[in-house]
């Protein structure tokens, strides 16, 4: 498959403000991107993907009849389109207000303003996810991985899965939390485990100790993906056991490296 560059991509940019409108288009305009439509409201954005598959959406969080809240939850309700590459852009600082995005799989958060930088790793990630570029591993078959993905969050579950597909994984068993995971692991055998951090029952830290002390499971690797950034929560994550940590949202490019690290040593 060829891969991917940003002239490939369709986008459906949601701003109510044409200030805002012709500036973010600008920045669009100059990291390659050159299908731009737009949306100033919910009801135009719903309307729009009604008829049109945009390959990317972008949405400040605040629009006059809701909020990028409400229209992410109903696009990420429809089949079609509930694995749509979707990044928010906004000067929220709040991380009440931010966490939804993501648990919902957003490829990125852009502060506003943003930098060319930051817009340009959002735009890779979202290629990444689009493309397939298979992992490319000495010690394992990536064709015969099998791997556990844990997290409450079922949009979450399905963007890691697709990422994990995209790099020619094919087997992919999901729990929705550790509690599940835990059963899983005493039914089928697993050489990589992909957990969240925050779930209900038992939290990704709590199944990676599991997993440390099992004299079954102790040599499967876990990445642990968390929205955490609290420099003593990740200290506690690193102490659990976990092979590596991840951002959510998370890099595609970020994972691949991680899963060549753990799985091959590289």
């Amino acid at each position: 498959m060829q891969q991917l560059s940003p002239a490939d991509l369709r986008v459906l940019m949601i701003e109510p403000s044409a200030m805002q409108r012709r500036w973010i288009t600008n920045e669009l305009t100059e990291s390659g991107i050159h299908m731009i439509d737009n949306a100033t409201n919910e009801h135009e954005a719903l309307d729009y993907l009604a008829r049109c598959a945009p390959d990317l959406v972008i949405s400040s969080l605040y629009l006059p009849d809701g909020t990028a809240t409400d229209l992410l939850a109903k696009i990420r309700a429809n089949p079609r389109q509930e694995t749509l590459p979707f990044i928010l852009i906004s000067s929220e600082s709040k991380r009440e207000q931010l966490e939804v995005f993501k648990q919902s799989g957003v490829v990125a958060i852009l502060p506003k303003p943003f930098s060319q930088d930051q817009l340009l790793v959002a735009i890779t990630s979202t290629i990444d996810i689009l493309s397939e570029d298979e992992l490319d591993l000495e010690l394992y078959d990536v064709d015969t991985l099998r791997v556990l993905v844990v997290d409450d969050s079922k949009l979450a579950r399905k963007i890691i899965t697709r990422v994990l597909g995209n790099l020619g994984i094919q087997h992919i068993d999901q729990a929705e939390d550790g509690a599940q995971a835990i059963n899983l692991l005493k039914e089928r055998e697993f050489d990589l485990i992909v957990t969240d951090y925050n779930m209900p029952e038992v939290n990704g830290v709590e199944l990676a100790e599991h997993v440390r002390d099992s004299e079954t499971h102790s040599h499967i690797p876990v990445l642990m993906v968390t929205s955490e950034a609290n420099d003593a929560h990740l200290s506690h994550v690193a102490q659990s056991g976990v092979n590596a940590i991840t951002n959510k949202p998370f890099e595609p490019n970020t994972v691949k490296q991680l899963l060549a690290s753990i799985l091959d040593g590289r």
